[in-house]
């Protein structure tokens, strides 16, 4: 324990020091994943398909606001989706228009739930972020996660239906389209499910990791992922996706262990050292329940130079000659008995 200790104090203080340029490196990488994924499972629009355009528009918002990178992987959609089909890529611009706005409204400082949010759904693992909503952040976070989720399910219909999605019939016309594709969002129970769990979840998990007992954040990512997997267990076996449960299981497993990692470099108490404070003033008496953060100091090497000249008397950074360090190791008398034969 001692070792991760260790670790996860290295990076914090290594984070602390280069946190101006680890920051913006963090917000490009996150960038470019977004977009090149843009590019990789959509790509309607070959104009878009440019190496050099992503590297630029990574670049550009590894140093401006968060909420700029969201608004660029929106724009980036609605086109790709416009090409495909002009009722396609309106669809896709009411749908981020309207979580663009709710993102401003409850959560502006969340970005990152919307961005990670359909990345952990293509990596199979999307059950981490409404527990980790709750541990982290505060319940109006889980909206942001929710947005992403909703365009991952839009985007997975449209790339399921693109053939029909992308040709308008000669009976058919802009609005009978736009139709069609409104029935077919709104008609995916997976998505409604993933809503309602993810709304509780974070909930749950919230209103846990801030009750004062022993082990708050364990407890709440246990009941989490239990509450997770037993509404999407039960959710699946009502909408006939049985087949999903082996997917699901795998996913809150992985799930649990990268929460237990944000448990230790956030919330690691050493609940053996518990005190209870009471103290006064002249209002209110007060309760106090002090339990000690797991820390420990990262270990500071000293490297001590010795002078080799035996005949001279040079000193080092310390001050400390070779006479008085081999005096220290008793070996000085021997040193002048040899020199005398």
């Amino acid at each position: 324990m001692t070792v991760l200790l260790e670790f996860r104090e290295g990076i914090r203080s290594f984070y602390g020091k280069y946190e101006a340029y680890l920051l913006p490196a963090v917000k490009f990488l996150l960038a470019f994943t977004v977009f090149f994924l843009i590019d990789y499972k959509i790509g309607y629009m070959e104009r878009l398909n440019s190496m050099a355009l992503l590297l630029i528009l990574a670049l550009a918002c590894s140093i401006l606001p968060m909420g700029v990178m969201l608004l660029a992987a929106g724009v980036l959609l609605t086109l790709h989706c416009y090409a495909l089909s002009m009722p396609v890529g309106v669809m896709m611009l009411v749908i981020f228009a309207i979580m663009y706005l709710l993102y401003f409204r409850f959560a502006p400082r969340c970005a990152w739930n919307a961005l990670l949010s359909p990345i952990a759904c293509m990596l199979g693992i999307p059950y981490v972020m409404p527990a980790a909503n709750g541990l982290l952040q505060q319940p109006l976070a889980v909206i942001p996660t929710i947005c992403g989720i909703i365009t991952f399910y839009f985007l997975d219909g449209v790339m399921a239906n693109e053939t029909s999605l992308g040709v308008i019939g000669e009976d058919e016309d802009f609005i009978s389209k736009f139709r069609e594709i409104i029935s077919q969002f709104a008609g995916n129970r997976e998505m409604y499910l993933a809503i309602g769990v993810f709304a509780v979840t974070a909930l749950i998990v919230y209103v846990i990791r801030r009750m004062s007992v022993d082990h708050a954040w364990t407890i709440a990512i246990v009941t989490g992922m239990l509450v997770e997997y037993l509404g999407f267990f039960i959710g699946y076996t009502q909408i006939g996706l049985s087949s999903m449960t082996v997917r699901l299981t795998g996913g809150c497993a992985a799930s649990v262990l990268i929460l237990l990692v944000l448990q230790f470099f956030f919330f690691n108490l050493d609940y053996s050292r518990t005190e209870r404070v009471q103290f006064e003033d002249d209002e209110y008496y007060y309760y106090v329940k002090a339990v000690p953060k797991r820390y420990v100091r990262a270990r500071e090497k000293t490297v001590k130079k010795i002078s080799g000249n035996s005949r001279s008397r040079r000193y080092n950074r310390d001050g400390v000659t070779r006479e008085e360090l081999m005096e220290d190791m008793n070996l000085l008398e021997d040193d002048e008995e040899n020199q005398r034969y």
